[in-house]
């Protein structure tokens, strides 16, 4: 069966695609049609393996092989400093992913939170978090009026996952707080 090809102009924001033999999504792509010279495709490209992004350019109508993927449900159960352990809920088969290729994910993830674990061509790839989660504010110094020494009104927090995020001074130890996870900024108050 020959592998389904994706053309650069059917190019989406999360595609997942293989690079010469490298599977990565697309993050940012861009056509661009210069005054003089063929149109090409300027990309962020995030490698699947080890989640670094890279800058890549392609001429337009470049193709690539397009990778088949699929969310499956996985409870988060731990890390040991080497592998992130998750558990299909259905089928009870337990999974590992390096914790390298997912260490700013599990920063938001909580030990037994459901998340979706992604698969590329039937393996283990990745997380897929969702756009925002909410945990709650474990450690924060109180804020003081007038206190804009700390760069004009936020202080530092830590997460009930062991994350490091700036909050406004006004936010408590205790408090629910929404988080960015593309960014690890804070939102708002949950």
């Amino acid at each position: 069966m020959a592998p389904r090809m994706i053309s650069t102009n059917q190019l989406k924001n999360g595609n997942h695609i293989e690079v010469d033999g490298t599977v990565y999504k697309v993050v940012e792509f861009q056509h661009v049609k210069p005054g003089k010279g063929p149109a090409f495709v300027r990309t962020k490209l995030r490698r699947a393996s080890d989640g670094n992004v890279l800058e890549k350019t392609f001429r337009a109508g470049e193709k690539f092989r397009s990778v088949r993927t699929e969310n499956r449900k996985m409870q988060y159960l731990y890390e040991d400093g080497t592998d992130a352990h998750f558990m299909d809920t259905e089928t009870y088969e337990q999974m590992t992913l390096p914790v390298e290729s997912v260490r700013d994910d599990l920063r938001f993830i909580r030990g037994n939170d459901e998340v979706d674990l992604l698969f590329i061509d039937d393996k283990p790839a990745g997380l897929q978090l969702p756009a925002s989660v909410e945990l709650e504010v474990t450690h924060t110094e109180p804020g003081l009026k007038g206190d804009t020494a700390s760069g004009g009104g936020d202080k530092p927090a830590t997460l009930e996952t062991g994350a490091e995020i700036r909050v406004p001074l006004f936010v408590n130890v205790g408090d629910r707080v929404k988080v960015q996870t593309e960014t690890g900024d804070y939102m708002s108050r949950a």
